[in-house]
């Protein structure tokens, strides 16, 4: 990742992930969907999730209680 903003690189990030999963509904809905296309957006979509777990876990500091 960069250096770039956090919270603005979150927002970009779940905006992403959201559009991902309107595509993978909308193409899941269709009979003739591509399961392959189904298959690479979802890959996706749970790559963009663990970038946007660890910008969260990033921010939160290690403080052991």
């Amino acid at each position: 990742m960069n250096d770039e903003n956090p919270v603005g690189m979150l927002e970009a990030l779940r905006a992403e992930h959201r559009q991902l999963d309107e595509q993978i509904q909308l193409l899941s809905s269709k009979p003739t969907g591509d399961q392959l296309e189904v298959a690479r957006l979802k890959k996706r979509k749970l790559l963009l999730k663990d970038q946007i777990q660890l910008i969260i876990d990033s921010n939160v500091p290690d403080i052991i209680a």
